[in-house]
């Protein structure tokens, strides 16, 4: 019976407390997640923006570079093709070039983008915010350097 009292105590008090929480900074879930993707947009969709943070110290001191990035206006999702153009809110990937080599690889995860094993030195990634025909849209290039004794870490 004591268990009973004490359960509905501590739920008595999680609610109230719960019921008393302010929305984060008075914004709604719509102004932190952006449209609803199941409804259709009833007006003119906001530029893409892209935005990259340089590489995690800890990480890096390791050999191992952790870029986290964040796109506004614009889901990222494994989805392609010119039929994919219709869909809002708009939807794309990345294209991630390493240290301006010719060639480069979309992601569509939605994760940081992890490198491990580059040479010690200075680096560049540039980030390329894509829509779904892999036309760019926006992008970024962070610049690191990979510290001399962590380029012989193996992750």
């Amino acid at each position: 019976m004591i268990h009973r009292y004490l359960l509905l105590s501590v739920f008595a008090l999680t609610s109230a407390t719960c019921a008393r929480a302010a929305p984060l900074d008075g914004l709604s879930a719509a102004d932190v997640n952006g449209p609803a993707a199941v409804a259709p947009l009833d007006r003119p969709q906001s530029p893409a923006m892209l935005i990259v943070d340089p590489p995690l110290a800890g990480p890096l001191s390791k050999g191992a570079v952790f870029i986290q990035y964040r796109a506004e206006n614009l889901r990222i999702e494994p989805v392609f093709g010119p039929e994919a153009l219709k869909v809002t809110p708009r939807i794309g990937h990345l294209h991630v070039i390493v240290d301006d080599a010719p060639w480069h690889w979309a992601d569509a995860s939605g994760e940081p983008i992890v490198l491990v094993g580059l040479p010690a030195g200075k680096h560049k990634v540039t980030l390329i915010l894509a829509d779904p025909t892999h036309k760019p849209i926006v992008h970024q290039t962070v610049e690191f350097t990979v510290p001399p004794h962590a380029a012989v870490h193996h992750f």
